[in-house]
């Protein structure tokens, strides 16, 4: 079988930019947490459904990636993304509902069916998501921060766990400034007023870690989101998010594999060997 990636070139150099300066330590208790994580996930919280295209590119497994993925995303574990080839057919087609997958490979006619979702994309992808986690992902939005174990670092950033996950909600530094100005009675003063806070980042305890951050939004929602491995090396890439569609209807069928006609059966090791964590 011929190894394939994201997509179909490979000249493309790693993210590179610098990560945020996370807040460390203890923090102190946030009485206003409640109120923070409600307004930084109004609107991702209002996604019921988004198909979108994501400009990928960085790096997997020691390999340089990029390429273009078409995504239609479902509550509440729903999937199907298709790496987009110059011409022809996808390089991949990958659909998910609930805690079943399968991946379809037009050009090699293989199929794997009926895979752990976080599995599967691990395996084309090198970055152990499900569906739902996906969804999250592409919104930036989070499962159920704690507010009463949420704590504060100064005016600009908060901290919630999420499960096995931190979340950094972050007061938009344009805003914050206004703000202190209209409070100093600054003549030239301009903005809302009150600063608009924003999920800014997510981490991913555990062995198979990872860290996620948002920016560029637009109606509070991200337009480019990067996630890198946690420690570092697995896995590194930004997805760069347009053509999106907010709450339109996708039926059932959307996350179905077409038809594979002769395809042949390929195994998850199989897969993962071909992918971008695969030998070289």
């Amino acid at each position: 079988m011929k190894r394939f990636v994201l997509a179909t070139a490979l000249a493309a150099s790693s993210c590179g930019a610098p990560l945020l300066k996370l807040p460390t330590g203890p923090g102190s208790p946030a009485t206003d947490a409640a109120a923070v994580i409600a307004e930084a996930m109004s609107a991702c919280r209002a996604v019921t459904a988004i198909t979108l295209e994501m400009g990928v590119h960085g790096s997997a497994g020691g390999r340089r990636l990029r390429g273009r993925l078409t995504a239609g995303l479902a509550q509440p574990a729903s999937a199907r993304l298709e790496a987009v080839a110059p011409f022809g057919q996808p390089v991949f087609v990958f659909v998910a509902s609930g805690n079943d997958a399968s991946l379809l490979l037009p050009r090699d006619r293989r199929v794997l069916e009926h895979g752990r979702p976080a599995d599967v994309f691990e395996a084309v992808s090198g970055v152990p998501l499900d569906a739902a986690q996906l969804r999250l992902l592409v919104t930036g939005c989070a499962m159920a921060p704690d507010a009463s174990d949420t704590v504060s670092f100064g005016d600009s950033w908060r901290v919630a766990p999420d499960g096995a996950d931190n979340v950094y909600f972050r007061r938009d530094p344009s805003t914050l400034r206004h703000a202190q100005d209209r409070a100093e009675g600054n003549r030239g003063a301009t903005g809302a007023g009150q600063a608009r806070w924003r999920v800014a980042a997510t981490t991913r305890r555990g062995e198979t870690g990872w860290r996620a951050e948002y920016s560029m939004f637009e109606n509070n929602l991200p337009h480019v989101v990067r996630i890198v491995s946690e420690p570092p090396g697995r896995f590194d890439l930004q997805l760069d998010l347009s053509q999106v569609e907010l709450n339109v209807t996708l039926g059932p069928e959307a996350f179905r594999l077409p038809p594979s006609g002769t395809a042949g059966p390929i195994t998850l090791d199989e897969l993962r060997r071909s992918g971008p964590l695969g030998e070289k």
